[in-house]
């Protein structure tokens, strides 16, 4: 298992609109994820909350088909135009985590979801920075949802990858994707410094038990989870 940070994934040339989700330390983690399990043609794959379409893209390399979401219209955008100027074909489509491919099964699910814990309710908007990483009080308003609809989103032997913060409580995704039939399991962490979001966000944090006085660093997890 993964416990120090690798060297960044080669992601290719990728173009952010202001208030897109750049890749970063979570993005690179869920990308080399996502190559050790192989992404192929004749493969179904799909990138919930895709941002700049990064992991898509990565994907759509190995020649699978693939699928990307994402709530905000700037990201749709920016994927869209990533993955033509990469000449890949991605479909991208503007909705709510897997709302817009309701119905569909995919051998393979990635998502970097919203994950931040929030001191305010999630507002009801899909545009704005922020929309990238607030998550509710616990940080799990997203992270639950998927965790839910995972198994029916998957065919027999389709595997969930999943990062996210170890504040948002990695042993209940574990319960959680479980409890939805999935084998679920941690298969890589680091630690990174805190970002301008987190650091902004520290006294708050340290008020709600989420970090003691003497953090510096917050761990990042990958869990898999197969439908069997």
């Amino acid at each position: 298992m993964t416990t120090t940070a690798a060297p960044p994934v080669d992601l290719g040339r990728l173009w952010t609109l202001p208030g897109v989700y750049a890749p970063q330390a979570d993005t690179h983690l869920l990308a080399r994820a996502l190559q050790a399990e192989g992404p192929a043609a004749g493969m179904d794959v799909l990138d919930v909350c895709t941002g700049s379409g990064a992991l898509a893209l990565l994907a759509a390399r190995g020649g699978a088909r693939v699928s990307a979401i994402d709530i905000s219209r700037r990201a749709v955008l920016t994927a869209r135009l990533n993955a033509a100027r990469a000449g890949h074909r991605v479909r991208v489509l503007r909705g709510d985590l897997t709302g817009p491919v309701a119905g569909r099964r995919f051998h393979l699910i990635v998502s970097n979801p919203p994950y931040v814990p929030a001191p305010h309710p999630r507002r009801a908007r899909s545009h704005g920075p922020e929309v990238a990483w607030d998550a509710g009080l616990c940080g799990r308003q997203a992270l639950d949802r998927i965790c839910a609809h995972a198994h029916d989103a998957l065919h027999p032997g389709g595997v969930l990858l999943l990062v996210h913060s170890g504040l948002c409580g990695v042993e209940e995704t574990l319960a959680r994707l479980t409890a939805g039939g999935l084998r679920a399991a941690v298969t890589s962490r680091i630690s990174v410094p805190f970002g301008p979001v987190m650091t902004e966000r520290l006294p708050w944090l340290r008020a709600q038990g989420l970090l003691g006085p003497r953090d510096r660093t917050e761990e990042l997890v990958v869990i898999r989870g197969e439908r069997p």
